[in-house]
């Protein structure tokens, strides 16, 4: 389940934007940019916020971009007429958008899920349930469930309940007309999530398959191989767009 880093939070905003975003996404408090890198480095994190309260408070932004560029850096806080140098060095540095203490708080969890890492990943794969032959509402509910717990250890009982059936029925429901069988389309989540992680500098695979709760980067790399046809090392070239469409080439079925 992904999670917003927000930086030296005020409760009303956590409030403000726990109001806005959708239940899958969780957020976690951090006092200072430190934290949210030993954070990225063990859970899935699919936004940063940082408060607008210091002079320098644009000073972590490029290299935080430069190690993480696939998930968006927000700046929050209030903001007053002398702040335009404060706020141009946060654009300047990579930043997604400044979010307006008093003003953007009814829309601030909205824009911020809007940009969010998860929902990028989201426009990559946005036709594989046509891709994949899932034609039917408890299909494409299951995917959106697997696409959403892409960080977790999801099993197919977790999806069955996520989306309010039993394992044998939707497993049955599931590889009907054609489609991939539904453990096999688990994996094809996660493997497309640790593409995306890996075009990411600061991820090396180690890394990746911790946040991604594999056992171990072996265990990430056999997936892989199943899924995609490649090393775990060849997973940021392809993006989640290409790992999908290496598991339409003859991927979609369990040998067992």
């Amino acid at each position: 389940m992904p999670l917003l880093a927000l930086v030296a939070a005020h409760p009303a905003w956590r409030l403000a934007l726990r109001r806005g975003l959708p239940p899958t996404i969780r957020i976690r408090s951090c006092r200072n940019v430190g934290q949210v890198e030993g954070l990225l480095r063990r859970e899935l994190v699919d936004a940063v916020l940082l408060r607008v309260h210091e002079a320098d408070w644009a000073h972590p932004i490029p290299a935080l971009r430069e190690r993480y560029p696939r998930v968006p850096v927000f700046g929050y806080g209030p903001v007053r007429a002398d702040d335009a140098r404060r706020l141009a060095d946060g654009l300047a540095g990579g930043i997604e958008g400044i979010l307006v203490e008093g003003v953007d708080e009814p829309v601030a969890g909205e824009v911020v899920a809007s940009r969010a890492a998860s929902r990028q990943r989201e426009h990559e794969l946005a036709d594989a349930p046509r891709l994949l032959r899932l034609s039917e509402d408890v299909q494409r509910r299951a995917w959106q469930v697997a696409l959403a717990g892409a960080g977790q250890r999801l099993t197919t009982s977790d999806v069955a309940r996520a989306v309010g059936t039993s394992r044998e029925h939707l497993s049955r429901e599931f590889a009907a007309g054609g489609a991939p069988n539904l453990k096999r389309v688990i994996d094809l989540a996660r493997v497309a999530c640790a593409a995306d992680l890996l075009r990411n500098p600061g991820y090396d695979v180690q890394t990746c398959a911790g946040v991604l709760r594999f056992a171990s980067a072996g265990h990430l790399a056999g997936t892989t191989r199943r899924i995609a046809g490649v090393a775990p090392s060849g997973l940021g070239r392809l993006g989640p767009r290409g790992v999908l469409q290496r598991f339409l080439r003859g991927r979609t079925r369990s040998r067992i």
